[in-house]
């Protein structure tokens, strides 16, 4: 964010000026000789020492325009120590991380986003199986890990092809069973409390009624 130049308006108090006997000194008209009043206020005019700053919009939104800006400095700078901080926990945790992060779990972009795309095999497979018959390809793309996982198993694998329908992958070691997901990420992320979990796998009960 770019800081612009402010400049100083250089407020001034507005100082009367006092007789001998610490009196105020009124301002004269000199159209009717007698002490001036102000036309907006209906007050007596003093004799000033020294004008004071007018109160104007031009002055308040001279004002208000910087308190935004800080506002926007501060709010920018607290994201961003809040990623270094981030960093640096992560930083010698996970071997190749090199200090990146999906998510900086204030709810804003960075330079890497969080793939979420995940799936369901349709069909129970076993040790070795290569391809799976899922839910939907959405998301999937040849040559990336993704984590298959059930209620009981769970491991990494690398997709080698795409299908319309099935996902091509390296043999499994695990047999998994039908509505095991399949996903590049199973990390759920909770912006409010600023937390990563682990995504849940769950099976439903489904009763089918016949509606006459």
């Amino acid at each position: 964010m770019k800081i612009e130049d402010y400049e100083l308006i250089g407020f001034l108090d507005h100082i009367l000026k006092i007789d001998e006997k610490g009196n105020f000194i009124p301002k004269i008209d000199p159209s009717t000789g007698t002490q001036k009043i102000d036309r907006i206020t209906g007050l007596p005019v003093w004799e000033a020492l020294q004008e004071g700053t007018r109160h104007s919009a031009k002055v308040m939104g001279h004002l208000d325009k910087n308190i935004k800006a800080n506002r926007e400095l501060l709010t920018s700078l607290y994201a961003l120590i809040r990623r270094m901080q981030i960093q640096m926990e992560l930083d010698g945790r996970v071997p190749g991380n090199s200090g990146t992060f999906a998510d900086t779990l204030d709810g804003s972009t960075n330079k890497i986003k969080l793939d979420t795309a995940m799936t369901d095999i349709i069909e129970a497979v076993i040790i070795g199986t290569t391809t799976l018959k899922v839910a939907s390809v959405d998301g999937f793309t040849p040559f990336t890990q993704v984590t298959i996982f059930d209620d009981v198993a769970s491991e990494d694998v690398v997709i080698t092809a795409v299908g319309t329908d099935t996902i091509t992958v390296s043999a499994l070691t695990n047999s998994y069973k039908k509505g095991a997901k399949v996903a590049r990420s199973n990390v759920q992320i909770d912006t409010v409390n600023a937390e990563m979990g682990v995504g849940d796998w769950k099976t439903y009960n489904v009763e089918l009624v016949e509606v006459v």
